[in-house]
């Protein structure tokens, strides 16, 4: 049922244990992210972590912002880091090195004693680790996946960012529940369990086969036959086996004439490649990158996750952490139902369209509710909400609940599968890294503003995001072409791309595995 159509024969062997269990156990990396933007919020608001740290009330703000935008300021310079690391020592052992550094990183947090200092320095460590590791991810999967099921593969990055989600917003939870908020564990115990997946990771990294499409540009050859056996359950004498190491070889002979007016080698493959993003066809989809990520980020959800004790707090719900937790089981299976069977059958444009408008119009009745009924404020001044804005809180809740069926199917993860669809495979090298640079640059510019757009604008938080939302409807409308099925050839039609002059026009065009895209029945 999830498997496309592949334009050679495709035998059934292809389709085993191993391929699933290593791509699974990669995407584990996507969890150690998910499970970041769960917990952080809740947990150093927590009482027990203000009094270990000796937070004032007039600084409460400062810290949290600083606490929060650490990790994406890391991660900004750890996804720049990872596209000179994985070049130089292959998927396998960057991701392990990375595990490794995020491990430290938690590890710091956990036993963290009275100085922010180490806070600090552990939230660095683990957002350089997840700037990596996301970046590493699904380039990683997809380079040892096979086409017909691809698209499944890369989504477990998704659902694996989803599981760490829920798990971060329940973990919460379930410690108001059963611990004694005032003691130190209330807070050691959230920052302690990122160190579980992360020990998985590091574990089940051993395991793993380095990407062929690495041991090849490499000129390990036997290397990358030995690992597609073992990936395809089938000897390398094969046909199927055979037709991948062509696949590859044609790869990289692309990425050769992107580098060859430079030179040889990575430095001159990275000029190359600058040169063929800046010509017309290619910067405006560079653009379009850009504005995705951008309109990604300006949606309110990192906020939600990130501050979700502060945002829910002002719609008068006193039981914060259950809220939370409900918004991430939420949004966690109505991601996994779209990314996991509709995301191919609804297509990009149409879903990011009606995701926008309906989100927008979730956010300007909760920034109207919270203008309107002042729950906040009543209930901290001791006071009791009216029925009529008890009723009022209830819709305002349920329609946060509705936002995050919307934004799951909108931009949540379009723009990563559009940034991937839309450039030649020897250009996603460096695609990939620049589609993760802005993600996390623009992430950290919001979770470092938010605590101060809170508390200057107060209901008009929810008016800002509202209005980027709007705008996101618009551009999605006007700008945002389908690209859902699309041939390579299509793409380069749709942006205006004149093929013609490139250095790689007379070859054909490679997706990320290196399988031709010239061909009629083969798709982005």
């Amino acid at each position: 049922m999830f498997r496309t159509v592949e334009d050679r024969p495709t035998p059934e062997e292809v389709y085993n244990w191993r391929l699933y269990t290593e791509a699974t156990i990669i995407a584990t990396g996507s969890l150690l992210f998910g499970y970041d933007s769960a917990f952080i919020g809740t947990t150093i608001a927590r009482q027990s972590f203000v009094d270990a740290f000796n937070i004032v009330e007039s600084e409460a703000a400062d810290i949290s912002s600083n606490i929060t935008s650490t990790f994406q300021a890391g991660a900004f310079f750890g996804a720049i880091f990872c596209f000179l690391l994985t070049e130089k020592i292959g998927r396998k052992w960057a991701l392990q090195a990375n595990t490794l550094l995020f491990l430290i990183g938690a590890i710091i947090m956990t036993a963290a004693t009275h100085q922010l200092s180490y806070i600090y320095a552990g939230r660095a460590l683990t957002g350089i680790a997840c700037g990596a590791i996301t970046a590493t991810v699904p380039s990683y999967i997809a380079e040892l996946s096979i086409v017909s099921i691809r698209g499944i593969l890369t989504g477990f990055f998704e659902v694996s960012y989803q599981i760490g989600s829920l798990v971060g917003f329940w973990i919460n939870y379930g410690i108001n529940q059963n611990m004694d908020n005032s003691s130190m564990a209330s807070w050691r115990v959230p920052m302690a369990v990122q160190i579980i997946p992360a020990g998985v990771l590091l574990l089940g990294g051993f395991v793993l086969h380095e990407s062929p499409l690495w041991l090849m540009r490499k000129n390990r050859e036997d290397d990358a036959a030995t690992a597609l056996e073992v990936l395809r359950k089938l000897p390398r004498s094969h046909q199927y086996v055979q037709e991948d190491i062509e696949m590859i070889r044609s790869r990289l002979q692309d990425e050769a004439r992107i580098a060859e007016k430079y030179g040889h080698g990575s430095w001159a493959y990275f000029r190359g490649a600058l040169y063929e993003l800046s010509r017309h066809g290619m910067w405006n989809r560079v653009l379009l990158v850009w504005c995705a990520f951008v309109l990604q980020n300006m949606s309110g959800a990192a906020a939600i996750n990130y501050y979700s004790p502060t945002l829910f707090t002002s719609l008068g719900i006193t039981d914060v952490a259950l809220y939370t937790g409900i918004y991430g089981l939420v949004k966690a299976v109505a991601s996994i139902i779209f990314y996991g069977v509709l995301i191919d059958i609804w297509g990009r444009r149409q879903p990011t369209i009606i995701s926008s408008l309906a989100c927008s119009l979730c956010l300007w009745f909760v920034g109207a509710y919270v203008k309107v009924g002042h729950p906040a404020d009543i209930i901290d001044a001791g006071g009791e909400l009216s029925p009529s804005t008890e009723a009022g809180g209830k819709a305002a809740t349920a329609m946060i609940m509705i936002y995050s069926v919307f934004w799951s199917f909108g931009l949540n993860g379009i723009p990563w599968i559009v940034s991937a669809e839309i450039f030649p495979g020897a250009l996603r090298n460096l695609t990939g890294t620049w589609a993760a640079l802005v993600q996390w640059l623009i992430q950290f510019i919001i979770t470092k503003a938010l605590p101060y757009i809170f508390n200057r604008f107060g209901y008009g938080t929810w008016f800002f995001f509202a209005s980027w939302m709007m705008l996101a409807t618009l551009w999605s409308f006007f700008f945002l072409p389908e690209t859902k099925g699309r041939t390579l050839d299509e793409m380069d039609a749709i942006f205006g791309y004149d093929a013609g002059h490139s250095s790689s026009s007379e070859q054909p065009k490679i997706d990320p595995l290196g399988a031709s895209l010239d061909r009629q029945e083969e798709t982005v």
